[in-house]
């Protein structure tokens, strides 16, 4: 008997008009749908007129459900992976699962289509040939502020995933570490009736936020433009104090930056002061 297959299949993230002719190949012909919320899943396969078995397959029993699904592609039948919505293992349940099913040697096999983060990217007017996607910020403001702390001197762009109801927190975080004037895009509820494309500084951004409430609903993309150019080595510097204070007093952590550097003391010290005040506000 030959093996079964694994598909993951990409599926709209708001217009079911999205839904490639493919994946509804696939999604019909499956023998199971493992999906991250089967009621999800189940209101897009009754848009198809698909009635499939379906099997949970989220954060809290993922590991759980391995094993099943190698028995099920063993014995020769097909899966077909979704994700509420989007392509499925970015911020989303999966990894452990095809990590899994390849040490298996079972075959993989992608069914490409929407994803948010792409998406938000090829309209924002931010450099699309490089960038960086970190998936969900942190929910409190101190590991947010950690996080961009981190990013600051980054120059490719940007892209999180953010809460609705933390939007208006979360750009006054960036404002504070990577200041008023660094340009953002929200991208908001993309493919849906309300879709919105926002860019502009984050003062600006932040205040329209905060003056059309509509604007903290729904799913949310946020990329921030990277930082200007500067010399390498300030980036390194302020890398390795960012580092060697997690473990040593400041002052110490300023000095053996300087040796590992052969930078001034003094300036790193007071850089590491301003590291320290940024993660306190």
């Amino acid at each position: 008997m030959s093996e079964g297959i694994l598909y993951i299949v990409a599926t709209p993230i708001g217009n079911l008009g999205d839904l490639s002719p493919r994946a509804t190949e696939v999604l019909s012909q499956a023998d199971v749908v493992a999906a991250e919320d089967t009621r999800v899943t189940a209101k897009l396969l009754q848009h198809m007129g698909e009635n499939k078995p379906m099997l949970s397959l989220h954060e809290h029993n993922e590991q759980q459900r391995i094993e099943s699904l190698l028995k099920k592609l063993q014995a020769g039948e097909s899966v077909a992976l979704v994700s509420d919505a989007g392509t499925p293992l970015i911020s989303d349940p999966g990894y452990p699962l095809v990590k899994a099913v390849r040490l298996a040697s079972i075959k993989v096999v992608p069914i490409p289509g929407p994803c948010a983060l792409i998406s938000a990217l090829s309209v924002s007017g931010l450099p699309t040939d490089k960038f960086i996607f970190e998936g969900f910020l942190p929910s409190k403001s101190s590991g947010r502020r950690g996080k961009f702390e981190e990013l600051k001197h980054e120059v490719r762009t940007l892209i999180f995933y953010e809460s609705p109801h933390r939007i208006l927190a979360c750009l006054d975080d960036l404002e504070s570490v990577m200041g008023a004037e660094r340009e953002v895009v929200v991208a908001r509820e993309l493919t849906k009736t309300f879709e919105t494309i926002h860019s502009g500084s984050v003062a600006e951004t932040k205040q329209w936020v905060e003056d059309d409430k509509n604007q903290q609903r729904g799913e949310i993309v946020l990329l921030v433009a990277g930082a200007p150019f500067v010399k390498q080595e300030n980036q390194d510097q302020e890398r390795i104090l960012t580092l060697l204070m997690q473990d040593l007093p400041l002052k110490q952590a300023a000095a053996l930056t300087a040796q590992i550097c052969g930078a001034k003391r003094n300036e790193l010290y007071q850089k590491a002061l301003e590291i320290k005040a940024s993660k306190e506000k």
